[in-house]
């Protein structure tokens, strides 16, 4: 175990998990914040727009999805999201390609978190919010969505965690993270109980704390009723 630890940079592979993980959560977070407005629209169409995204989305398996970043927007479509006179070009497009993946894909549960909290406000504050002139939009930015993420805070925390372990998938698309890492040791060296050790100690330990964290969280931050 000492050898490989020496001879593979494995905290560089966790470090590029952590990296995914951060910005396909912010991603997730913003996409799925605006579904979740989408889907508690009183516009039609927009409320029908949101869950057919959340429908096709959420059965749609994460590995096609960034096949399709990867294959189809990247080297079919030529949308490149770095430069490509750069020697690293290739790598940051996949990384970044990997990033929009992770949080297209995860922007559906964060969606239908949201949409669980805000079925946790009491309909008496919508009600309320109309009753003294507020807009559709300032009831939803004033008072539904600030208590919806305070009741949704446990969901978005088990998004999060589902999020840190899919990372994995990216290693389809030739990101370097923890999981594709293991799987070069595995081929170089020998798939020992050693190597499966590593690797699982260290998505606990990224993965432990997120939860006791938002659980936590959930149980500060939660309405009172």
């Amino acid at each position: 175990m000492g050898e490989i630890l020496r001879n593979y940079d494995v905290l560089d592979a966790f470090w590029m998990t952590i990296y995914l993980a951060f910005f396909s959560a912010i991603g997730a977070l913003v996409i799925g914040t605006i579904l979740a407005v989408m889907r508690v629209s009183p516009v039609g169409v927009l409320r029908w727009a949101g869950t057919t995204y959340v429908n096709i989305v959420r059965n749609t398996p994460l590995t096609l999805i960034l096949v399709f970043c990867s294959l189809g927007i990247l080297y079919i479509l030529q949308v490149s999201l770095a430069d490509e006179q750069s020697a690293t070009s290739i790598r940051d497009n996949n990384i970044r390609w990997a990033i929009v993946g992770l949080a297209v894909y995860h922007a559906a549960f964060v969606c239908e978190a949201l949409r669980s909290g805000v079925n946790t406000v009491p309909l008496g504050q919508a009600e309320a919010a109309r009753s003294i002139g507020l807009t559709f939009a300032q009831s939803l930015t004033q008072v539904i969505m600030p208590q919806a993420f305070r009741g949704a805070i446990a969901p978005l925390g088990s998004v999060l965690i589902a999020l840190i372990k899919n990372t994995t998938v990216a290693s389809i698309i030739g990101v370097a993270e923890a999981s594709g890492l293991m799987k070069e040791i595995m081929e170089n060296e020998t798939a020992s109980l050693g190597v499966f050790l590593i690797f699982a100690v260290g998505f606990v330990i990224l993965t432990l704390p997120t939860g006791l964290l938002f659980t936590w969280m959930s149980q500060r931050l939660a309405v009172k009723r």
